[in-house]
């Protein structure tokens, strides 16, 4: 018998030619939120420069100029349009390091939210089918890790794994993955208790059926949200993990890592410190606002009628 209840209870069906219809209310909802319209706008420029910085940057992010360190931006005094953002203390282009730098921040929220998103949400369906005893051993390991600093607990997690870009991406993903867990989980026990799952149930639907097909689809908007609040969150993270010498190293054109390698002239360079601090704030500033936006125009307690 084919499950034709997965969706009974939740309004229309999620068939194809609804679909349509359902992405221009997205997008309703999403550009009443103003701040939510340009940060996507923003995430979609950084985006763009992740995708092709190698090709738009002006110089080689690696090349030293031994004979321009510490030039200040053009409009500076003492400046060279050549070097638009200025130098950094080996030489190299400001401007291309940061476009590179896209890049990697970027790759690192990637990584990051695939791995702790699909880890946690398969973890989270299983807490929320599996028998109370393994539901409450599997909570009580989500607790003790949420109970640890996130920074402090991932800074321990590079340590004993070693210095390096990938570590850092696998110890963020193990720090983020409890929230999705506690998110599923929570999304989980209320959808069972509707009536569209009993149907399924009753109609013969599996377990795997029930679990992938009829209840996952009805959970993923408050993931979506957490989702994009943890590409910030992972970008943050990784950023100071290279600022403490733990993450993506040297001469890699992390924002981070730019930021350790410039502390030191903040006094005689501002434009170091400045223009790599800016790119985290304003990358991060602007998904939080997609997030804030992605929230609005999917949780329907939030829509105004």
């Amino acid at each position: 018998m084919t499950d034709t209840t997965s969706n009974e209870g939740q309004g229309a069906p999620v068939d194809g030619p609804e679909r349509p219809g359902q992405l221009r209310e997205f997008w309703f909802y999403f550009r009443e939120n103003r701040g939510a319209v340009i940060g996507l706008w923003i995430f979609a420029v950084f985006a763009f420069l992740a995708l092709f910085g190698p090709w738009i940057a002006p110089h080689d992010p690696t090349a030293q100029a031994r004979d321009f360190t510490l030039l200040p931006p053009a409009w500076q005094e003492g400046g060279s349009w050549t070097y638009v953002l200025g130098t950094d203390p080996l030489g190299r282009d400001m401007l291309s390091r940061l476009i590179v730098g896209a890049r990697y921040s970027f790759f690192v929220g990637v990584v990051v939210v695939t791995v702790a998103a699909s880890g946690g949400i398969i973890i989270g369906l299983l807490t929320g089918f599996a028998p109370k005893w393994v539901d409450s051993i599997i909570m009580r390991v989500m607790d003790i890790i949420l109970a640890f600093p996130s920074l402090l607990l991932a800074l321990v997690l590079v340590a004993i794994l070693g210095p390096s870009l990938t570590n850092a991406m696998i110890a963020i993903a193990i720090v983020l993955q409890p929230h999705y867990v506690r998110l599923t989980r929570a999304s989980v026990m209320s959808e069972l208790q509707k009536d569209y799952v009993t149907s399924a149930r009753v109609a013969g639907a599996g377990l795997g059926r029930l679990m992938f097909v009829t209840v996952l689809p009805n959970c993923l908007a408050p993931i979506i949200v957490q989702a994009a609040l943890s590409f910030s969150t992972a970008i943050l993270d990784a950023a100071a993990l290279g600022f403490l010498g733990m993450g993506a190293q040297p001469p890699t054109p992390e924002w981070g890592t730019m930021l350790a390698e410039a502390r030191e002239f903040i006094l005689r360079a501002w434009w170091v410190v400045t223009f790599p601090g800016l790119a985290i704030l304003v990358t991060v500033l602007a998904i939080n606002l997609m997030g804030d936006g992605l929230r609005d125009a999917l949780d329907p307690k939030l829509k105004r009628s």
